[in-house]
């Protein structure tokens, strides 16, 4: 009988160290959900298995239901890494206390979010008042953090300026909701509008850009605080490698709406923070 007690400790202390040897050599990624689920994984795809050749180690795509469910996860370290928007680092670093953002793209120093309407009449957010009015999701910097900041500081408080706001959760259904009439304008990521701009999934007849708001920090790529800092490194490099004249890095960089990446820290944050604030998004 002792014998067998001691068969079954060891035999499952061995699966147990397999278990654990096969979660290290596992990196787990995830991304706020601003997009279709499909989209995101159609945009992962390449990169993921650049990072398996780059890290010698498995890369699997996490998908997450909304955007707090990224910041648990990093909290947790259910995930090791996540694409996340300015807002959202924000929320991760204070809420983990150690989360590091290692790249952002070269276009995320100077982001811009778009306002759009297919109202001829609307020219300005002044023609606007009274009308209905389209954010993304409310963990979105883009789409509805930053655009709501700048409203704020031109006096336009959303809640009272428009007859109604709604939420449409992602960045490509504001513009479908805008396109269909269902709100009379919306707001969205400047990149996912040129985007949907160039794979002709927007009526440009009909919905047109009527606003631009200020430049401003925004996604980046993101690890918990707890991941191996050698990983990190050989993953930041990773990204910095990335190289627009090969033709293969060039689609990678090009399904992340990427000319390159760049390092970025979380003093270029500071910003976000202070928005959130001034939103009273933070508590």
């Amino acid at each position: 009988m002792l014998k067998r007690t001691l068969a079954l400790a060891v035999g499952f202390t061995l699966s147990f160290g397999s278990l654990l040897a096969q979660a290290a050599d596992t990196l787990k990624v995830s991304a706020i959900p601003d997009e279709a689920p499909t989209e995101l994984l159609r945009k992962f795809k390449p990169l993921g298995t650049y990072l398996e050749q780059k890290l010698g180690m498995k890369v699997e795509f996490v998908p997450v239901s909304d955007y707090p469910a990224v910041v648990e996860a990093l909290a947790t370290d259910r995930i090791d890494m996540a694409w996340l928007g300015g807002f959202t680092f924000v929320q991760a670093r204070l809420k983990t206390g150690n989360a590091i953002p290692l790249v952002q793209r070269e276009q995320d120093a100077q982001f811009t979010s778009k306002f759009i309407t297919a109202d001829p009449n609307v020219k300005s957010l002044a023609d606007l008042k009274g009308k209905t009015f389209a954010f993304g999701s409310v963990s979105s910097t883009s789409g509805s953090l930053m655009p709501r900041y700048f409203m704020l500081k031109d006096g336009i408080k959303p809640e009272t300026y428009f007859s109604r706001v709604g939420y449409s959760g992602a960045h490509d259904a504001t513009v479908a909701w805008v396109q269909a009439g269902k709100v009379d304008a919306g707001v969205l990521n400047a990149s996912v509008w040129e985007k949907l701009v160039a794979a002709g999934k927007v009526d440009t007849n009909k919905v047109k850009v009527f606003a631009t708001t200020p430049a401003y920090f925004d996604y980046n790529w993101t690890v918990r605080g707890t991941l191996d800092p050698a990983l990190a490194a050989k993953i930041k490099a990773a990204f910095l490698a990335l190289d627009p004249a090969n033709p293969k890095d060039k689609e990678i960089l090009d399904l992340q709406a990427a000319s390159r990446f760049i390092e970025t820290s979380p003093d270029n944050y500071k910003g976000i923070e202070e928005a959130a604030r001034a939103a009273e998004l933070l508590k």
